[in-house]
């Protein structure tokens, strides 16, 4: 008897903490607001920013970092975890400019971007997760048969600190 009395209690302190029924409330207007600043703070910082740093191929023994250069013309977001960059990538012999829709999900404040074996004209299909945070990105990628690490800032233009800070070597 004495047990079924302290499930209940224990039952009863669950559902009325407020933790508890506002983890299964659905998202508040104060939410939306926080998401839509969110969004609006990442197309501010991605817009007219590169992304330099450099990358790996796992298995391959260098000295030397392979350098690369992610050129953001304009970012904005579509619909749901979609956004569209407007990218120029350089890395190695490659330099293309392409209109990219990428999704994006969140890891608290932190966004990732998330491919699955998407193609990219001229590069090949890729699969990747990059995180950005503050000022810097980091993450893994992969192709058919290599993948490797990538790192490295995100520069505004005009950024003289971080330009000379961590200019990638040829």
């Amino acid at each position: 008897m004495y047990r079924r009395i302290l499930w209940a209690v224990l039952a009863v302190v669950i559902c009325l903490n407020p933790k508890v029924v506002s983890a299964q409330q659905p998202a508040t207007e104060l939410d939306k607001q926080s998401e839509r600043e969110r969004y609006a703070a990442l197309e501010k910082s991605l817009t007219g920013a590169a992304l330099i740093g450099n990358f790996t191929v796992t298995g391959q023994e260098k000295t030397e970092l392979t350098s690369e250069r992610y050129e953001l013309q304009g970012v904005r977001h579509l619909e749901g975890e979609l956004w569209m960059f407007q990218a120029r990538i350089r890395y190695g012999e490659h330099d293309v400019t392409l209109p990219l829709t990428l999704p994006i999900r969140w890891a608290g404040d932190t966004p990732v971007i998330c491919i699955d074996k998407m193609g990219f004209p001229g590069l090949g299909v890729y699969t990747a997760r990059v995180m950005i945070y503050d000022d810097h990105y980091s993450g893994f990628w992969s192709g058919d048969d290599h993948g490797g690490h990538l790192f490295g800032i995100v520069e505004k233009a005009g950024d003289d600190r971080k330009q000379k800070e961590a200019l990638p070597k040829e």
